[in-house]
């Protein structure tokens, strides 16, 4: 069983390479083209290289799949072997391939993350950032670079691409309805500087006004908070039981106990009962941009 601490190694430490979504067999699906057009065109590695301005050993890589092919490799490759385009035509694969290879989840998240993209209803009570799925680019980068231990900037980088690429949601159709209470506090918070605070907090009005998306502030005066626990989240996914998830200094626990789900479930009502309303939460967000 993993325990806390090799958790929180794995969070610092960059996932181990995946094939997602199939890069790695595209890959080599293009290197084995490669080398069939070039033995017809009865050239060697290095004689290919050398025509192309690249090494012996980067066309060797190619070749086998473990380098990925840049799109004026493929043109150039194209025109000198003859191939009539068959490798031109395999640079928007390719370019699919690594947009997709870049968004990696941490391990941990993933699960959640799979079931979040199928999800018909997500709610969210935020206490400590501004839910992941709503975050600007800047926001969510900065989220990742103040955390301690420090992780690395591809890592960083890695988490914000995952991260917007699941925003893709709010905008497919259908999309699923979208409920987060956020506590005040959060959109106060200036995490680095009000300039990407204020980033944020218009990027919150412009979600708040979509026909899937709710959003609705917990007043600091809030009296007898019933989301004194904590933050969670509640999703649905399609065809499937409601299922909750918490996370917390980088522990997380995907819960899909019925009575545990429940039990949140109704405590997000009685939360979303205190917040204030859709339209006062946008005024007071409208009032913070205003104080600037």
């Amino acid at each position: 069983m993993v325990n806390e601490a090799q958790q929180r190694d794995a969070e610092r430490r960059p996932d181990p390479p995946e094939d997602a979504d199939g890069a790695a067999d595209l890959y080599r699906a293009v290197g084995k083209q490669l080398k069939l057009l070039r033995e017809r065109a009865g050239l060697t590695q290095k004689e290919l290289g050398d025509r192309l301005g690249y090494g012996e050993d980067l066309i060797s890589s190619l070749e086998r799949g473990r380098r990925t092919p840049q799109p004026e490799l493929l043109d150039a490759a194209d025109d000198l072997l003859g191939a009539g385009g068959l490798l031109k035509a395999t640079k928007a694969d390719v370019a699919r391939a690594k947009a997709r290879a870049r968004v990696r989840h941490p391990a941990w998240f993933r699960d959640y993350a799979r079931l979040e993209a199928e999800a018909v209803e997500v709610n969210f009570y935020s206490t400590l950032t501004v839910p992941g799925l709503l975050q600007t680019e800047g926001y969510a980068r900065l989220t990742f670079a103040v955390r301690q231990p420090l992780l690395a900037e591809n890592v960083i980088e890695q988490r914000v691409a995952a991260r917007l690429a699941r925003q893709e949601i709010l905008t497919r159709w259908p999309s699923p309805i979208v409920t987060a209470i956020i506590d005040e506090s959060v959109l106060r918070r200036q995490i680095s500087g009000w300039e990407v605070q204020q980033g944020q907090l218009r990027h919150l009005l412009r979600l708040g006004k979509l026909r899937s998306t709710t959003i609705q502030v917990l007043p600091l005066d809030c009296e007898e908070n019933a989301g004194i626990d904590g933050p969670f989240i509640l999703l649905t996914p399609k065809g499937k039981q409601q299922v909750a998830y918490v996370e917390v200094q980088g522990v997380s626990r995907l819960i899909t106990e019925p009575e545990d789900v429940r039990m949140l479930a109704v405590r997000y009502g009685s939360i979303r009962g205190q917040a204030l309303t859709p339209r006062e939460s946008l005024t007071l967000i409208e009032k913070m941009l205003g104080e600037a």
